[in-house]
């Protein structure tokens, strides 16, 4: 009865969803689809190389405006992936392993600056800490002032960028099987030494992923950097705002900055990826 029960079931199914290889009939129309998307994602970045990949470039690579764009944001990059390891790990393994009140808006809270407009976070950055905002004159009795300066590069970059990580994280420390980590328990093994050998191991590839995901976001900042920071070269000028001055001045330094973005972004998909094939492998 059983097997005549799954024959038939068997039968009822369309044969052209039987393999996940196959697709329905008119299965034209969505490749179709699909490749003009991906043709308009590519053309872009091939006219950016294709533009970019001359003389007038390779010179502009040369100027010392470029060095020190690439140099602040190199700083201010490394920064912020610190402080997002340090400070989103804890809260990665709590969203990971603990159910508790309000775990929904603090969930929210996380992922809102995926969603908010930079120019909008640039603002809520400058309203709070700026002078005249809700923290300005606290800070400057310490003697601190934020805005247009290098800090505020980090602290727009952080803010934009932390999310990636923890998002990252959360689904790496997710995955861990709970059951290596109990075997470790039975076997004795303390809570530290069940983190450290069993829990991070496992979890790594999703850190390292998240690691890239928030670096390159903060890299390729631009709107909450502008509004909070500004423009100043050899100060706040990252890669990006130095993309949007020499537009205006120097074509061949624009593309020779976009291009270095690019290599870079590309660096980041491809190890992002590959370390995600390796998560998916040890699980």
């Amino acid at each position: 009865m059983k097997g005549t029960f799954e024959r038939r079931e068997e039968r009822t199914v369309p044969r052209a969803w039987r393999s996940p290889r196959t697709l329905p009939r008119g299965g034209a129309i969505p490749v179709g689809l699909a490749m003009l998307l991906l043709v308009y994602l590519a053309m872009p970045l091939l006219a950016l190389v294709w533009r970019g990949v001359n003389r007038g470039t390779a010179h502009a690579f040369n100027d010392p405006l470029v060095h020190a764009a690439l140099w602040l944001t190199f700083k201010t990059t490394a920064l912020v992936v610190a402080i997002a390891v340090v400070l989103g790990t804890p809260l990665a393994i709590i969203l990971a392993r603990q159910e508790f009140r309000g775990k929904a808006l603090v969930e929210g809270l996380v992922e809102l600056p995926i969603a908010l407009p930079p120019v909008i976070a640039g603002v809520g950055l400058l309203m709070a800490f700026g002078r005249r905002g809700i923290f300005g004159p606290i800070l400057e009795e310490f003697g601190i002032a934020l805005p247009f300066t290098t800090a505020a590069v980090v602290l727009a970059q952080l803010f934009v960028s932390v999310p990636f990580y923890v998002r990252a994280a959360t689904l790496g420390f997710r995955a861990v099987p709970r059951e290596l980590e109990e075997a470790a328990a039975v076997d004795g093994a303390s809570s530290w030494a069940i983190f450290r050998h069993v829990t991070m191991p496992l979890a790594l590839p999703g850190i390292l992923s998240g690691a890239l995901l928030c670096g390159t976001r903060a890299a390729s900042e631009f709107g909450a950097t502008l509004m909070f920071a500004g423009n100043l070269s050899g100060r706040t000028q990252t890669l990006t705002l130095a993309v949007m001055t020499a537009m205006e001045t120097d074509v061949w330094r624009a593309l020779a900055l976009a291009v270095l973005l690019l290599l870079i972004a590309v660096g980041v998909v491809v190890g992002a990826r590959s370390l995600v094939s390796g998560r998916d492998a040890l699980i």
